[in-house]
């Protein structure tokens, strides 16, 4: 009967679509789960991740759960996880994409989950890194580490979503920082981030991560541009 009242008066709403959920039903409904884009990317060492980095960085392995289109389901779901609390997508997503990536072999090496940063300040208005949580959930999948204090951002610099490549290189050469080597030398690193456009934060990310002695460096997003 308590559960009953506080969904009448707390009802759980639909991430994606803002339909009251169902007592079987986390996070998004079921009409929305079947519509998520998913790429499994996961299964093919070619995908769309490694092509649009390829020349760049040097990955081992690399993966998103999502496709990510304008005015689209993801859209609404990275909004919601970003701009209005919604933490509980990046655990939700990272669970998912972890219960995918723990039965493939290549993955099962990552000793540490590390995540894109956010500047202090941005963090301290938000409140929150978006990605805090889902790089958790795959921490646990994989049974690594989970470091957010390794990798750092030093320069405040706006959302670039779908600003172009060269725009984005110019804001953002040299935004992050190593705060200590030693203790992820020779370890294999997971870097994750929420979507992958042009790559150039995830490329700004790895350059800083590969002065690492001796590190092998993967990378798992929520969703990437198509």
């Amino acid at each position: 009967m308590i559960k009953n009242l506080l969904n009448l008066f707390f009802p759980k709403i639909c991430s994606a679509c803002n339909s009251q959920l169902s007592d079987n039903e986390i996070q998004i409904c079921t009409n929305c789960r079947y519509e998520l884009p998913l790429t499994n990317f996961h299964d093919d060492p070619e995908n769309m991740v490694h092509k649009r980095l390829y020349g760049r960085v040097q990955l081992e392995q690399a993966t998103a759960l999502l496709h990510f289109s304008k005015k689209g389901i993801v859209q609404g779901l990275m909004h919601n996880l970003k701009y209005r609390g919604q933490e509980s997508i990046g655990q939700f997503l990272g669970e998912w994409l972890g219960e995918e990536l723990k039965h493939v072999e290549a993955y099962k090496a990552v000793d540490v989950v590390i995540p894109v940063p956010l500047h202090k300040a941005k963090l301290k208005s938000r409140g929150y890194n978006q990605v805090d949580k889902f790089g958790i959930a795959l921490a646990n999948a994989l049974e690594a580490d989970y470091n957010a204090s390794v990798l750092v951002k030093t320069t405040n610099t706006k959302t670039q979503v779908f600003k172009d490549r060269i725009k984005r290189q110019e804001h953002q050469s040299s935004n992050f920082k190593i705060v200590d080597y030693s203790i992820l030398e020779h370890k294999h690193l997971l870097l994750v981030d929420d979507i992958v456009t042009t790559g150039a934060t995830v490329e700004d990310c790895a350059n800083q991560l590969r002065r690492i002695k001796g590190i092998t460096l993967s990378l798992a997003t929520m969703a990437i541009t198509d």
